[in-house]
């Protein structure tokens, strides 16, 4: 039985995170049928970017959906776990703290600060988009770590960390209970 079907019979029929309704909105095709397309094209054998490539020119105009459908179709046909990317593993968590997006920005930008909350003396800030996003080389000089501010109103703003380049799954979970405790730690710290 396909995982698309399990998933229909459990009530939830999401593919990589995206309900069939969704996707037939977005696309007009259901994930049934674009797996269908995809096997019949000979997807099973493609990398991800000639997957993609296919779709966008022979099936849509949009270059979002036609990566979501290839990274779907690869997770669905057993090509890709979840998490995986071409350049390895990656996760993301965030956090809404009740504090200014300057503030928050600071926190991250400012070593005196991050120290307070973060114990990594070795990352490297790549790029800087001050108040929005910043890039860093992580401490083990191998992963990358992306962070992006969003402002939520009132005096609240968001933060996401993504983690990419992960050797694997295990490495991946490591990470997410990592950051989801070091922006536990940033909440407390801002807010002391």
């Amino acid at each position: 039985m396909s995982r698309t079907r399990r998933k229909a019979e459990g009530g939830t029929h999401k593919v990589a995170g995206v309900s069939d309704q969704t996707v037939h909105a977005r696309t007009g095709k259901r994930w049934a049928e674009w797996f269908q397309i995809l096997d019949e094209a000979g997807a099973r054998t493609m990398v991800h970017r000639d997957i993609a490539a296919y779709l966008r020119k022979n099936h849509m105009s949009s270059p979002w959906w036609s990566q979501m459908v290839a990274v779907a179709y690869e997770q669905e046909r057993g090509l890709r776990d979840k998490n995986q990317k071409p350049t390895g593993y990656e996760i993301s968590r965030s956090k809404t703290i009740d504090v200014s997006v300057s503030k928050l920005y600071d926190a991250w930008k400012d070593t005196r600060i991050r120290r307070r909350w973060l114990d990594e003396t070795d990352l490297v800030i790549r790029t800087d988009d001050p108040g929005k996003s910043l890039r860093l080389t992580w401490s083990d000089g191998e992963t990358l770590v992306a962070v992006h501010f969003h402002d939520r109103g009132k005096g609240k703003s968001q933060v996401t960390v993504q983690h990419g380049k992960l050797k694997n799954p295990e490495e991946g979970e490591r990470m997410g209970e990592f950051w989801r405790q070091a922006l536990d730690r940033l909440e407390e710290t801002l807010n002391t």
